[in-house]
């Protein structure tokens, strides 16, 4: 294995900036979501809310492709 085939995932981390985000939003945000849910970490907040919706979308893309494959009337 090469040294770039042993990257762990803290190797590959990137700070991100969001742009045209209102400050109201942002405050709303911060006091419906991230205060109770997170202890106040806006990053982890982020970054779960995010991993969230990629694995939704997983499950939501296997079961559409689940039901293509079965054609009309849901049987294989």
């Amino acid at each position: 294995m090469t040294q770039t085939e042993m990257a762990t995932e803290e190797d590959l981390l990137v700070s991100l900036t969001f742009h045209n985000f209102s400050a109201d939003m942002l405050k709303e945000f911060a006091l419906k979501i991230v205060k109770p849910y997170f202890n106040g970490n806006m990053n982890q907040a982020v970054r779960r809310l995010m991993e969230k919706a990629i694995n939704e979308e997983t499950i939501v893309n296997q079961a559409l492709i689940a039901e293509s494959k079965s054609g009309p009337g849901g049987r294989i």
